[in-house]
Formats: structure tokens, sequence, C-alpha cells
């Protein structure tokens, strides 16, 4: 299960049943789970802690340290859920001092060639298309679907159960349950092929929807759309209220219509 031509250095903890082809390098201080399977020509550097069943595909690099010139050596980690399918070329890299680990949830897919950043917090259930970038410190929510090719500047919010059209760049909070697309990029409805996917029934569609229509189609500000949507009988909802929550936390503004 682990080829002769790995490179596993002797303090990493290896779990059972894991397979490590050819020319994979393993740093110390690694932990990697159970029933992984890191296909030929991985590398996974110091301070990863991966959960169990994940598949890495040839040529992604885990655990880097950041791309951040205030890092300054700083024992950081980057941690990995379970059962996440981590394509070609992928780079995830630790934590910096500002908030000492970089998160990737489970059940993700992360396409060929994309990156996460340092300090970054990924969700469970996402995927995220081929040659996108995070920069540092941004959130992605659950079941959020971001497409090939986005940049996403650091700090921003995602919010789950979003699409993001392919070729975009986020530069602010996108809120749940919408699609985001156009440059500059901009609210373009809500997802509702993909909540139909994640067993939104039709109320909740229609809730969400009249949600976003007093939030981005009454003429109002945000802080006046929120005020009128939060007297609305819908906005007892928990789906409602994390829409409420996400804008009014939101530290670099929502993308707008």
């Amino acid at each position: 299960m682990i080829s002769p031509l790995a490179y596993i250095d002797p303090s990493a903890q290896i779990g059972n049943n894991v397979e490590i082809g050819p020319f994979c390098y393993i740093d110390r201080n690694v932990v990697i789970g159970d029933d992984c399977v890191l296909m030929p020509h991985v590398t996974v550097l110091y301070g990863t802690r991966m959960g169990k069943g994940n598949q890495v595909f040839p040529g992604a690099v885990i655990g880097a340290i950041p791309q951040d010139l205030k890092f300054k050596g700083e024992d950081t980690v980057l941690i990995i859920g379970d059962n996440n399918r981590i394509r070609e070329n992928v780079t995830l890299n630790r934590g910096t001092a500002s908030k000492g680990k970089t998160i990737v949830g489970s059940d993700n897919l992360l396409m060929e060639g994309m990156h996460v950043a340092h300090d970054c917090v990924v969700g469970s259930h996402c995927i995220i298309g081929n040659q996108t970038k995070l920069a540092g410190e941004v959130v992605v929510d659950d079941y959020a679907t971001i497409s090939s090719t986005v940049l996403i500047h650091q700090f921003c919010h995602i919010g789950g159960y979003v699409m993001i059209q392919g070729g975009t760049g986020i530069p602010k909070d996108v809120p749940p349950y919408i699609l985001a697309a156009r440059e500059p990029v901009a609210y373009m409805g809500i997802n509702i092929v993909g909540l139909r996917r994640r067993g939104f029934d039709k109320t909740q569609i229609d809730n969400i929807h009249s949600a976003y229509r007093t939030i981005y189609q009454s003429g109002k500000n945000v802080t006046q759309a929120l005020t009128t949507l939060k007297q609305d009988p819908i906005a007892e909802n928990d789906y409602i209220q994390y829409i409420i929550r996400f804008i009014e936390s939101s530290e670099r503004g929502v993308i707008r219509d």
C-alpha cells in the first residue's frame, strides 16, 4: 500500500489502509487518517492534519508555508476533514499567526490547480473549480459551488448554496443562496437549481426569493432593506435568518445587482 519509492518521515503518523504512491513526500509533523489515497507525486508538508478517506491526486502540494511576507515561520497547521477529493496540482497552504490554521472541511471536490491560501476556512460539501484561487482568510460556507478561474479577494466571505460563474472576480462578500456572475460581479437571482438539488422545497425557495427581492429590488439601501425584511413573517425561518446575519456581519460589504 506504500510505495518503496515514496519518502515518509519517521515521525509522520499514517493511519490504517492508506495508499501512498511512488515519489510522494510526507514531511515530519504530519497526520494522515485511515483509508486515504495519495497518488504519485503528492507532497504533504509540515503541520498537515488530514482526516479519513481523502483522495489526493498527482502533483498536489498540501500544507506548504503561506505565500505571505508577514509569515515568520510560526508553528501553524492545515486541517483537512474527511472524504475530500483533492485533484491534480491543488495547493493548500497552512495558517499564519493571524489565525494559526487553515481549515478545509469534508466531502469537498477541489478541482485541478485551485488554491486555498493561508488562514482560509472552507466548509463541507463544496465544489471549487479548476484554477480558482482563494486569497488569505477567505471563508467559504457549506454547499457553495464556485466555478473555474474565479479570483476571490482576501477576507471575503462566500455564503452557502451559492453558484459563482467562472472567470469572475470577487472583491466583496457573496450572500447565501444566490447566483453571482458578470464583471464586475453582480447578483443574478437565486440559485434555484442548486437549492432544489439540496432538498429545499417550493415554499423555502419562494421565501428566499422574496427576501432577495426586498434586499436587491426594493430600491432601498441595505440597512433599510434588512429592516423591512426583519418585519416580514418569513424572517422567522432559520434560512432567512442566515441571510440577515450574513449581511449584517459583512465587513467588506456584499455584492450588488
